[in-house]
């Protein structure tokens, strides 16, 4: 996966380097347990039954099930070549075998590192922002390594992840509701295209706190020293202060608006 951080990278002394990692890894742990209790809360509006009714498993019939049915498997037809090589027929049976389960995976993307003469590929996790599916069986970082290498790639598994990506987006695409509510709970929920995916959608969930990555050199001295050429993004202290209240912010704009 590829991403780049567009925060400008402030000046970091390796001892602040440690903090900033040992505050950024606090904050991320309680964005992600905030998030998994949001999903929680909100997971009945997430079933795929509420989307497709019959079709996936339901006893209801729902509005725009067939309409729905129709996209996904449009969707489908068009992923069904490179790089997934999926069964071309569609069957509709295999919508009653989604496990309605959400689960989160880290964003993760390649950046190449470079200091004077050295260069080196490394994987950079963000710590606020994750992929969301269904249950598959595989993992996002499973799945990419199936698109790959072919020796690594499971046909069923493959074929279920693509199929869960795709109807939780167009649940996420039919209910604006649920992106008004992140949002108001500060995560930004979006379908997006990843680079190793291909043209698959992805629903992603981003907390609504910027982060930076750190000059090149300082990067590369870390990963050295840990031996292990990965890194996550940092959260600045001084960010965490400078957040604004969106609520705070729209009423100001309202009473200001009313005052012309």
């Amino acid at each position: 996966m590829s991403s780049e951080s567009d925060q400008p990278a402030p000046t970091l002394t390796f001892p602040e380097l440690a903090e900033a990692r040992r505050n950024t890894e606090t904050i991320a742990t309680f964005l992600q347990g905030q998030l998994v209790s949001y999903l929680e809360t909100l997971r009945p509006l997430f079933e795929p039954e509420r989307l497709l009714g019959k079709h996936a498993g339901g006893k209801s019939v729902t509005a725009y099930g067939d309409k729905a049915l129709a996209q996904i498997q449009q969707g489908y037809q068009a992923l069904a070549g490179k790089p997934f090589d999926l069964p071309r027929e569609f069957d509709n049976s295999w919508l009653t075998h989604i496990d309605p389960t959400l689960e989160l995976y880290r964003w993760e993307y390649t950046h190449e590192a470079t200091s004077g003469s050295q260069k080196k590929a490394i994987t950079i996790t963000h710590p606020g922002r994750w992929v969301v599916g269904y249950k598959s069986g595989a993992t996002l970082a499973q799945v990419a390594r199936g698109l790959a290498s072919r020796t690594d790639r499971q046909p069923d598994l493959m074929r279920q992840f693509v199929l869960n990506a795709l109807v939780l987006n167009t649940l996420v695409a039919r209910n604006t509701g649920l992106t008004t509510l992140l949002g108001a709970l500060r995560f930004d929920l979006r379908v997006e295209e990843l680079p190793a995916f291909g043209k698959l959608p992805l629903v992603t969930v981003t907390a609504q706190m910027p982060t930076f990555r750190p000059a090149d050199d300082l990067i590369l001295t870390a990963v050295s020293f840990s031996g292990v050429p990965a890194f996550i993004e940092l959260i600045g202290l001084d960010t965490v202060k400078n957040l604004e209240d969106p609520l705070k912010v729209r009423i100001e704009a309202l009473i200001a608006a009313g005052a012309q």
